[in-house]
């Protein structure tokens, strides 16, 4: 049995903007269509999102070039530290931003 829904967000919007609303819902009505809107903003899928492995593996592969760069061995025990630095940089801005999104200000 479906959760009954008992809270209601209300917004307003220009003529324009209702008129663009009304042709992304489609077939669904308004509140379907705004509802759906506004949980698959709430939750982005990680394809939205900026990976980051992307960016833990540009990290990486800098800092394997900059070794390279200037003639250094790169051996086992270097490649292991370029990995931990990066997964601790990806841990400390993760950490930073769920701080930032839990403890931002609350609108109402």
């Amino acid at each position: 049995m479906p959760t009954p829904r008992s809270k209601s967000i209300s917004t307003k919007v220009t003529e324009e903007e209702y008129a663009q609303f009304e042709t992304l819902a489609g077939d669904q009505t308004m509140s379907e269509w705004v509802r759906d809107a506004l949980l698959k903003a709430a939750r982005p899928s990680p394809a939205s999102r900026p990976c980051g492995g992307i960016t833990g593996t540009a990290m990486i592969l800098m800092n394997i070039l900059f070794t390279i760069a200037n003639r250094e061995p790169l051996t086992t025990t270097a490649m292991d530290d370029i990995i931990q630095r990066a997964d601790a940089s990806k841990s400390a801005k993760a950490l930073e931003r769920l701080t930032r999104a839990t403890t931002g200000p609350q609108r109402g």
